[in-house]
């Protein structure tokens, strides 16, 4: 494959401390309803676990690879096809919270080809801000 054709990947990880409990918290990060109201235009269940989400009017199959109930979703990107792909995009929240100060924390971590660490950040703050006034956190 030319190294042209070859697209690298980074993981940009980033972490929140959010008001809210987990359980409060989970709902936003694992069902369509939730993430509409902060993450993206639409978000639409197709079966179990595969989502479509919209941004700019543009669908983007997502399959919801792994959940635990009020601490950790991941979403793996697919093809247009809605196939899976080799080393594809994904996207993982996980809710942590301090056993000594009770604090809850929500971890992102974003793994696509988006290498610009400035504008990701930019990105996720905003999303964030959106999250934080949609849980009173």
């Amino acid at each position: 494959m030319p190294l042209s054709a070859t697209r690298l990947k980074h993981r940009f990880l980033v972490e929140y401390p959010i008001n809210a409990s987990p359980k409060i918290l989970y709902p936003y990060l694992a069902t369509a309803s939730g993430l509409e109201q902060w993450f993206c235009q639409s978000v639409k269940v197709e079966g179990s676990h595969l989502f479509n989400f919209v941004w700019d009017n543009q669908p983007h199959y997502a399959e919801m690879a792994s959940h635990r109930t009020n601490r950790s979703v991941r979403f793996v990107f697919l093809d247009d096809d809605r196939r899976p792909l080799a080393d594809a995009n994904y996207l993982d929240f996980l809710i942590e919270e301090s056993q000594l100060t009770q604090e809850v924390y929500l971890r992102v971590l974003d793994y696509s080809e988006e290498t610009d660490t400035v504008e990701l950040r930019e990105m996720w703050d905003s999303l964030m801000q959106k999250l934080r006034e949609q849980v009173g956190g």
